[in-house]
């Protein structure tokens, strides 16, 4: 091409795109468009009704698309016309003013009857949906249509000025004042102990101090970045390398989650956010720290987590994600509560950079399997943040390796309400206030709530996107400008005083206000609009100011530069395209005003070409410094600043220049995409001989429907539209390379191989079905005896290894005994299996040693025995006020025993004392008989709950979970390895804390524990029972309850199996406890007691044992004899309390309780 050729087709449009209506004169045609105000009988009637007509069945989106569809003029097959027209694609549906004009037109090409009716159709369509009152070539989204092209009131604040300053504040450690700083060192890491962590407050005036959240602190770090701070030497600290202690591998989970020792499988908003983030920090800064290492563990992790929900390439299947959450650690779904599915979006963002940087194609299936089921859904599935992350990669891959995901469908959800709390964008007008833009609960019914991350984060993830898809230029640009113009109402000092709730703190402290609040609601307590929160109402901080939300606010300030034109920005396409290839300067630019305006840019020192990606022209040539652009009203243009007089060439939907990619969906030059194997893979790669085995491939080709698959196999080969075949291997040892050629309709190829391993026997490695040890817990220099199951396909001689972190192994086979160090601390006893053939096995066990001459003794501080009451009985008078729960049968039948709670709003309040916030240890007990269980996490006792104090509840996957913060703000999650089962078991349960490690018992058997250290939080709410907090009714326990017991020390192992019921002694089993009760008498008591269970002398067994045990679960008597017949027994020694008898022969026990009275 010759420099006049390329002059011209820069330089030159024709006559036709000089008449498309986008210019001041705008024709009848443009007025009468179905987005003004008189909205017609025709938009009424649009098929977006549930009656939906005739008319859009016909469209050309359905599976058996027209003649018309496919002569489309993307098709290799370019009609005259598209090659006449200078810039663009198809431009002529503009220059059609008339039905008549359209019906000649038509007839002038030829078309049958059949055709011009699909055509008429189709032209009836796109008046429905709005096609012509938007930019040509451009997809208009009804819910950003609905908003202003021009917002007003109008301020556009300096976002990036606001994230730079914003950053200053809460990072400043030597802030004074109520509630600063806001930013808090812990000297030691979780998950690396040789550096210091951090965190920052969620809220100004939380009540969760020094409690960092995730997805908080790594987004924080993030927008300082883009907004042009070095967050790697900031105040003398590396905060990148600090926040890396968000990385869970401490407690094995391998992630970035929301807290410091956090588990997954909650919530996948909480689980996948925090992983994002550190990806964009890890595009940013590099390999800092552990971050390489961080990065392939997370990539890992999502990609097994996907092939564990489905995903898989034999055959190739999508994975099923229509989950609530998932747990990482034991690769098992959370399918209760409210589910996510747009996590799908999340994970493919994920998995498709994980790709980018690895070339790992695992990671690409996975993103893929991810991807389709994610477009494949039928119903939107937009919530939080997710979704908008998926729209850019499916974007993304469509232009990068020619996926053909529906982005149309994916934008249009983002935008529009769904049915979960009818999340989308807001359009409208509150009480004066334009909010069109924000993103949050848009109900339309009088009561929306805009939330600010998921705005801001919104931003950061779709403009992007418009480097990839230019179809959506106009309408990002557009939502853009209203999006940044409202997010200024939820900062102090753009409402009236009496529209917000935390101005007198913000004017005191933050004069500038870049610390913005949570949400903005269109009307709180008949005020409207009104900036808010949900940390007031949530009684979890003093205000509504959220760090959390603001901490992403550089995402969006990034992007923005202010122009000459007030109202047209010029919004950065790079900045957030994280992981990109190498790039111009690209800008989008949107002119939201009624006339064609003029903009000034700066295009650098160096000479530029500037091309603008939507209309495919070059806007000027050879040009630097200030450099006027003519912008036609209610238009987009999205621009590169590429090197001038550079060298054009073209790469199938790819437009270079000097071989920087400058447009990802050129319609220039004519051409047909290549076919791409997706996969080909068998199940197992190494097979026995004679055996068969089953090939699978996928392909994928955007203009071929029907690919011809060719298996080329050592012996045959075999040639269909068929995705796999079947080979029956030869009878020979030895290597077989196989070979996989796909072909399009116009002989197109791609190609892959892979190697099958042909043997004589497959030796599968040996497999340790369990590692058990008849006790986890001893004192320093104790014995403890580990037994191993092991079994081998093969039945070769199994070799046995055993390694123990500390302490000596005695023995050598599938049992051994372990010698406990003189040390007290959780220690790993190892086993490795190996069948001498190359195959072998790994599993491990965590030992604990607990010193006991480190105990310390406490006291009771209650005891609730529900004796037809809520009564506190350990004399400190503590006593419950019963909201709705219902006395009823305890488990041994006493009736009026115990307290049956409904799960909705029953509950048992105890009012906050100081005697309750004891700090150096604790232990809680009761027995429990959950009735629903597995839906959503069940709080059975919680004194602030995870977020000030304490809790025990049961997790949707149906385990018992010990949560405690310290004064520290480090949160710890103990989970039980016992499974719950609802509504026909009567657990104990026992959780407590020693100052140095957690520990969790049921029914008196310590099944987890895990070290953490520090004073134990105090919290400002009351004590419940059933309830998370005394407001929030959302995860009431339901079923029943008895005997709930808090001490202020942690109850030795044995103290808590004696207050279950169950005795141990030693290393062997617990016994059970029947429920017979003993007869006690008299009681009260003085000087002696009768013990009377004379019907038992039929239980098997040797002699009877007996213990009394005091309020605090400590053994004061202990006996053994052969008849308990009216066996009267010395109470002397005993001071005035409550006592349990327990008393057991061979497998069985029994309890009894009375009073000492002197």
């Amino acid at each position: 091409m010759n420099f006049y050729q390329t002059a011209y087709l820069k330089l030159c449009p024709s006559w036709l795109l000089e008449q498309t209506p986008t210019t001041a004169d705008r024709s009848w045609l443009l007025e009468q468009t179905p987005t003004t105000a008189d909205r017609s009988w025709l938009l009424e009637h649009t098929p977006t009704t549930a009656n939906r007509s005739w008319l859009l069945e016909q469209t050309p989106t359905t599976a058996d698309r027209s003649w018309l569809l496919e002569h489309t003029p993307t098709t290799a097959d370019r009609s005259w016309l598209l090659e006449q027209t200078p810039t663009t694609a198809n431009r002529f549906i503009k220059a059609i003013g008339t039905a008549m004009q359209l019906k000649l037109f038509v007839s002038s090409m030829s078309f049958t009857l059949k055709y011009f009716t699909h055509f008429v159709i189709i032209f009836l369509f796109c008046c429905l949906t709005g096609f012509l009152t938007g930019q040509e070539g451009q997809i208009d989204i009804e819910r950003v249509e609905l908003m202003p092209n021009e917002p007003s009131p109008y301020f556009m604040r300096d976002w990036n000025a606001v994230a730079t300053a914003y950053d200053s504040f809460v990072y400043d450690e030597q802030k004074t004042g109520e509630y600063l700083p806001l930013v808090f060192v812990r000297p030691q890491g979780v998950n690396y102990p040789g550096r210091e962590s951090f965190g920052l407050d969620t809220y100004v005036g939380t009540f969760s101090i020094d409690n960092g959240e995730g997805i908080n602190v790594l987004p924080s770090l993030v927008s300082a970045t883009l907004a042009g701070i070095d967050k790697t030497n900031q105040f003398g600290r590396n905060w990148v390398l600090m926040s890396q202690d968000y990385f869970n591998k401490a407690n094995g989970e391998n992630l970035y989650l929301n807290n410091i020792g956090g588990h997954s499988g909650s919530d996948w908003w909480y689980d996948m956010m925090p992983n994002i983030y550190f990806y964009q920090l890890y595009d940013l800064y590099g390999s800092i720290g552990d971050a390489q290492n961080q990065f392939h563990q997370v990539a890992q992790r999502m990609s097994s987590a996907v092939q564990a929900m489905g995903g898989s390439a034999t055959p190739w299947t999508r994975a099923f994600m229509d989950y609530r959450a998932w747990d990482f650690l034991n690769m098992q779904p959370n399918a209760d509560g409210v589910h996510e599915p747009e996590a799908a979006g999340a994970y493919a963002w994920l998995l498709y950079h994980a790709y980018r940087e690895t070339g790992n194609e695992v990671y690409l299936r996975s993103a893929e399997w991810s991807m389709e089921y994610l477009v494949n859904l039928n119903s939107n599935p937009s919530y939080e943040l997710q979704l908008p992350y998926g729209a850019y990669a499916a974007a993304r891959m469509n232009a990068e390796i020619g996926t053909e995901y529906n982005i149309e469908k994916l934008v249009f959800w983002i935008f529009n309400r769904g049915p979960l709390r009818g999340w989308g964008t807001i359009e409208g007008t509150w009480n004066t206030f334009d909010v069109s833009g924000l993103v949050g609960e848009a109900n339309d019914g009088g009561n929306d709530y805009a939330f600010q991350l998921n705005g801001v984060q919104q931003a950061g993830a779709l403009v992007p996107l418009v480097r990839y898809d230019k179809r959506f230029a106009r309408t990002i640009g557009k939502w853009m400008v209203n999006v940044a113009n409202a997010t200024r109402l939820m900062y102090p000092g753009f409402l009236p005083s009496h529209l917000q709730d935390a101005d007198t703190w913000s004017d005191a402290h933050d004069p500038k206000a870049v610390i913005g609040y949570e949400a903005l609601r269109e009307v709180w307590q008949g005020s409207s609009p009104f900036s808010t929160g949900d940390a007031l109402k949530g009684t979890w901080a003093a205000t509504n100011l959220s760090l959390y939300s603001t901490s992403s606010i550089g995402y969006m300030g990034s992007l923005i530069e202010k122009t000459n034109q007030e109202k047209i920005l010029k919004l950065d396409l790079v900045k957030t395209d994280f992981f990109s290839d190498a790039a111009y300067p690209s800008y989008l630019l949107y002119n939201p005003y009624s006339v064609a305006k003029t903009v000034m840019i700066n295009a650098g020192s160096e000479p530029r070409d500037i091309y603008d990606v939507v209309t495919e022209s070059f806007l000027a040539l050879n040009v630097s410094g200030e450099v006027t652009l003519d912008i036609p009203a209610d238009q987009a243009v999205s621009i590169v600043l590429s090197p001038a007089d550079g060298t054009i060439t073209y790469e199938k939907n790819k437009m270079l220049i000097d071989g920087v990619v400058v447009d990802y969906m050129q319609t220039h030059i004519a051409y047909n995409a290549l076919p791409r194997i997706q996969s080909f893979a068998t199940e197992n790669n190494t097979v026995e001989k004679n055996s068969t085995i089953t090939l699978y491939g996928k392909g994928i080709d955007q203009e071929t429907k029907d690919l011809i698959y060719t298996f080329i196999l050592p012996d045959d080969t075999i040639s269909s539209l068929e995705k796999s075949t079947t080979w029956t291997v030869p009878n020979e040892e030895g290597t077989f390379e196989i070979k996989l050629i796909i072909e399009d309709e116009d002989q197109q190829t791609d190609t892959a191989v892979i190697s099958i391993d042909v043997v004589t026997e497959i030796n599968y490695a040996p497999e340790i079905i369990s590692l058990t040890a008849l006790q986890n817990y001893t004192s320093p220099g104790g014995n403890i005896t580990i037994q191993a199951e092991v079994t081998d396909v093969n039945n070769d001689a199994i070799s046995y290894s055993w390694t123990a972190t500390q302490g000596d192994i005695i023995g050598s086979d599938d049992i051994v005994d372990w010698l406990a160090p003189n040390d007290e601390g959780i220690f790993t006893i190892q086993l490795m299996v190996s069948d001498g053939r190359g195959g072998s096995a790994l599993a491990s066990i965590k030992l604990l040693v607990l010193n006991p001459d480190l105990h310390v003794d406490g006291d009771l501080i209650a005891w609730y025995p529900f004796q037809g009451n809520a009564q506190d009985i350990s004399g400190n008078a503590l006593h419950g006020q019963v909201f709705g729960a219902k006395l009823t049968e305890d488990s041994l039948g006493n009736s009026s025993s115990a307290y049956f709670f409904d799960g909705f709003n029953d509950h048992i309040r105890v009012p906050n004392q100081p005697i309750l916030n004891f700090a150096n240890g604790v232990t809680v007990t009761g027995f429990v008989k959950p009735e629903v269980i597995g839906d959503k996490e069940r709080f059975i006792l919680s004194h602030g709950s995870w977020q000030n104090r304490w809790k025990l509840s049961i997790t949707p996957n149906r385990k018992v979970r010990w949560t405690l913060k310290n004064a520290s703000g480090q949160v710890r999650d103990l989970d039980s390895e016992t499974v719950l089962d609802a509504n026909t078991k009567t657990y104990h349960i026992a959780a407590s804390y020693n100052g140095r490690f957690l520990l969790l018992y049921i029914n008196g058997r310590l099944e987890s524990f895990s070290a953490f250290s520090g004073d134990i939080n105090s919290s400002p709410f009351d004590f419940e029972i059933g309830q998370i907090l005394p407001d929030d009714q959302m995860y009431n326990y339901r079923g029943i309850m008895d005997e709930v017991k808090i001490f202020d020390y942690a109850l030795i192992p044995d103290s808590v199996a004696a207050e279950s019921g169950i005795i141990t002694t030693g290393i062997t089993d617990p016994v059970s406890k029947s429920p017979f009760s003993l007869s006690l008498y008299p009681n009260p008591a003085k000087e002696f007691i009768t013990l009377d269970a004379g019907g038992l002398a039929d239980v098997p067994g040797d002699k009877f044992t007996g213990y009394i045990l005091d309020s605090q679960g400590k053994i004061v008597w202990q006996a053994s004899f052969a008849d308990i017949t009216k066996r009267k027994i010395s109470v002397s020694s005993l001071s005035n309390g409550i006592y349990i008898m327990r008393i057991s022969r061979g497998e069985t026990a029994w309890t009894g309780t009375f009073v000492i009275e002197k």
